[in-house]
């Protein structure tokens, strides 16, 4: 540690200037994420279900042997994420703003990330243009200010390729062990990090095979790569227990959701060809230009372009890494044949920043006045547009309040009695709301088809969250309100923007 504080202050005394742009990129990315973060961040079902089981495991000691459920395929991860928000949660008291906070300094770390990959890679420009632009990114953000597995991917993915360079360029095998846990953790945030896999083969194999001739480090390579395989096996075990104790459910959903190819992906590479370039401009547009269509078009043809130019003039193996990994995602996207959502794009987020930045890199080291102007010009306009579309300008969510507010008047109410609960909303479900009550000891009950009897309760507080004259609890046909039976309107009371039915049996 010594040694490291020691070349720290050696670098910061050679470059201060430099160490300042860096603090203040650091602060203003810290500042856009962690302002206001419990009003702005997401508290849904999701994230409600993710405090409810880790809540479980720090006061129960319940370990969980899986992760959520993935939104298509019946897929689930695995629990490594439910193991990080540990920590963050006790320590915020079980408050579920604690998880929230862990991501937006993961978030800040991976802007210095971000600059650190830039600078040792290409230099100082290309370090301030990608980390300064990924610091005021409206979408990553947006995605850096609430606790959701996908949420650490960025970090995580971007680790992966930079143990790549360590291990490919410089032959350092303790790198393999980085590789392996980061990549565990990708894994584990979204099945897409499937994609990095191609990627991780194909430069652990042209790093073993420059030293293979060397007996010394081969042994080196091989030992690693062992003990990195067996470590991100153990990070994966507990999916794989889980899976084995259930009839395989998650293998045979994953072998039904790359087989029924007519519904979600395409077996023929070359049917991503033509979605490359939809899929690349899209994804600068929401990533790059604050989801400004426009520039994002012009932005993802200069990557194209510039990438195009960097790999023919100066074929820097960090520019070969970047379009390999660039290529693998584009390939991967363009054969999924549903929705693509920013969050699909987590395992590339820091890929056309640090490509962006490489570019101005070069064009400021021709020292042309024309380059450089143009190259000034586009920061400018991205950082315009990323500003004035940044989220904090929005008015705040404020869900995690509500969610609070609800629980707190559906407590009053049940006079200590056992209750079923209901959310009739667009996207949500109960989870947010049972994570308060679960917490203050409510006696509340879900309603298993299986035992009728036991579970339906003699009271039902259905939370609707659409517009009063788009509630109709009674004849909602939502399970947990259909379960209950005939029922009629006790009373209701408006909350935080939702509205409370207090549901009882009809005679």
């Amino acid at each position: 540690m010594e040694k490291i504080a020691l070349k720290i202050k050696n670098w910061i005394r050679k470059n201060p200037r430099e160490a300042i742009l860096l603090a203040v990129i650091l602060l203003v990315g810290a500042f856009l994420r962690l302002y206001r973060i419990a009003d702005y961040m997401t508290f849904l079902g999701d994230e409600g279900r993710d405090v409810i089981i880790v809540r479980r495991l720090l006061v129960e000691g319940h370990p969980p042997l899986i992760g959520p459920g993935t939104s298509i395929g019946n897929m689930y991860l695995g629990p490594l994420y439910y193991y990080m928000m540990a920590p963050a949660l006790l320590i915020a008291g079980f408050s579920p703003v604690g998880p929230a906070i862990q991501i937006a300094v993961l978030g800040v770390i991976t802007i210095f990330f971000v600059w650190f990959v830039a600078r040792k890679w290409f230099g100082k420009y290309a370090a301030f243009i990608a980390a300064s632009l990924y610091a005021i990114a409206p979408t990553i953000i947006v995605f850096s200010r609430s606790s959701w597995n996908p949420n650490i991917m960025p970090f995580f993915a971007l680790l992966c390729i930079y143990s790549l360079w360590e291990i490919w360029q410089k032959h350092k095998w303790g790198w393999l062990i980085v590789l392996g846990i980061s990549y565990a953790f990708v894994l584990q945030s979204h099945y897409l990090g499937l994609l990095l896999a191609p990627v991780i083969l194909i430069f652990w194999f042209l790093g073993v095979r420059a030293i293979w001739k060397d007996k010394k480090e081969k042994l080196y390579a091989i030992r690693y790569t062992l003990y990195a395989s067996i470590i991100f096996l153990a990070l994966m075990s507990p999916l794989v227990i889980f899976d084995a104790r259930h009839g395989w459910i998650n293998f045979n959903a994953m072998k039904k959701f790359f087989t029924a190819r007519q519904e979600t992906v395409s077996a023929r590479p070359w049917n991503a060809i033509p979605n490359a370039w939809p899929i690349f401009e899209k994804s600068t547009t929401r990533l790059v230009t604050g989801t400004n269509p426009m520039v994002g078009g012009w932005v993802a043809l200069v990557l194209v372009l510039g990438g195009l130019l960097m790999l023919i003039k100066t074929k820097k193996p960090a520019i070969v890494l970047l379009s390999v990994w660039l290529g693998f995602a584009l390939l991967g996207l363009g054969l999924y044949k549903q929705e693509i959502y920013d969050h699909y794009y987590g395992f590339f987020f820091a890929a056309p920043f640090l490509l962006l930045g490489s570019i101005g890199e070069y064009l400021i080291a021709k020292k042309r006045l024309a380059l450089n102007l143009s190259a000034g010009a586009v920061f400018i306009i991205l950082v315009f547009v990323n500003l004035l579309n940044n989220p904090s300008r929005s008015q705040p969510n404020r869900q995690l309040a509500r969610a609070e507010n609800v629980a707190k008047k559906i407590m009053q109410e049940s006079g200590g009695q056992r209750f079923n609960l209901a959310v009739i909303a667009q996207q949500n479900y109960e989870d947010g709301y049972k994570y308060f009550l679960l917490s203050w000891g409510a006696p509340v009950v879900d309603i298993d088809a299986q035992y009728i009897d036991q579970t339906v309760s003699n009271q039902l507080f259905a939370v609707c969250e659409l517009p009063k004259e788009k509630c109709n609890p009674i004849n909602n046909p939502k399970a947990e309100i259909a379960r209950f039976g005939w029922s009629k309107i006790e009373n209701q009371w408006e909350v935080s923007g939702a509205i409370i039915f207090k549901l009882g049996h009809a005679k």
